[in-house]
């Protein structure tokens, strides 16, 4: 017997400019900001692999969670890209709901606090027609990160110029997008199409992987993600070696990097036990030491994302970036 399923027709979707924006264009730091007051042993090394990557061809990839675009780095991200410091950016769903918002309307982000309470979180007519894009893109057989990419460059967004996903098309750099169906304020509209964000989200799952297997001598970071991040390199990293193995290829001489807030003072290059509730964080486990355990370096850094984007963008200059 079917379970009833809830009536999304019922639901009333209010105007964007009706919403009060947490975040506007004043966030986004120009790339000729003052270089940050901020340094960290690791970031030398790491904008150091970028570089020796680029040389040799291999993969520069990073997968980051939607608040690293919240903290106003985007222009540091896109130049990575055109100095081809970067060849593969991914992110998880609410990434792209950002990236639209600030290149729309050049504002994102809504109190939670204030909008739960009246039913109207997430509920916004210009945020939702994402989801006609991704059906339109589903269609085409698309990935998720190109079609909204190829959408905000062909509306001629007002602040294109500061879309990850515009510059991804324009540069011919792959913009993943890796979505949990439930987690993002457009699964709640009537027009949002399960079965166009699993194939267009899946088919950028695959595309990623494809990144994947150019990674032996190169660099992978993970940018403020607890879940996402972890979990689709771990298993792309399975898919990859495994036709590697068969090939008589290795993918092990790589360098990882994992950006987050969360204080470690411990030695990252060892996991966490299993009674240390640390054991659970799954970047430490996952990034840090298992999949380099064979030959690779991980590096920590914590810092404000804010401070350490741009950060590593200078060190990788100052080394010829």
């Amino acid at each position: 017997m079917p379970f009833p399923a809830f009536d999304r027709s019922r639901l009333i979707i209010q105007p964007l400019d009706t919403r009060r924006h947490d975040l506007d264009l004043s966030v986004i730091l120009p790339l000729d900001a003052p270089e940050p007051d901020f340094s960290h042993e690791a970031l030398p090394t790491l904008a150091r692999r970028l570089v020796e990557a680029r040389e040799r061809g291999s993969a520069r990839i990073i997968l980051m969670g939607a608040h690293v675009l919240r903290a106003g780095v985007v222009r540091f991200l896109i130049d990575l890209m055109r100095r081809g410091l970067v060849t593969h950016i991914g992110m998880n769903g609410a990434g792209p709901i950002h990236d639209w918002e600030f290149a729309l309307v050049g504002a994102s982000t809504e109190s939670v606090a204030r909008y739960i309470a009246s039913g109207e979180f997430g509920l916004w007519h210009e945020t939702g027609r994402m989801n006609d894009v991704v059906r339109d893109g589903a269609a085409r057989g698309m990935g998720l990160g190109e079609c909204l990419g190829r959408a905000i460059l062909d509306e001629k967004f007002p602040h294109r110029d500061i879309s990850l996903l515009a510059a991804g098309v324009e540069l011919g750099v792959p913009i993943t997008v890796h979505v949990g169906i439930g987690q993002d304020i457009l699964h709640e509209h009537p027009n949002c199409d399960g079965a166009a964000f699993g194939a267009t989200s899946y088919r950028d799952f695959l595309i990623f992987t494809q990144s994947v297997t150019g990674l032996e001598g190169g660099v992978f970071l993970n940018i403020g993600s607890a879940v996402m991040g972890p979990e689709v390199y771990l298993k792309a990293l399975a898919m990859c070696r495994n036709v590697a193995h068969q090939e008589g290829r290795v993918i092990r001489n790589f360098t990882t990097g994992v950006f987050d807030l969360i204080p470690i003072t411990d030695d990252t290059r060892v996991q966490a036990p299993k009674t240390d509730p640390r054991y659970y964080y799954r970047p430490w486990k996952t990034i840090l030491v298992r999949t380099v355990a064979d030959g690779g370096e991980s590096y920590y850094v914590q810092g404000d994302h804010r401070l350490t984007i741009p950060r590593l963008y200078h060190d990788a200059l100052a080394l010829g970036g």
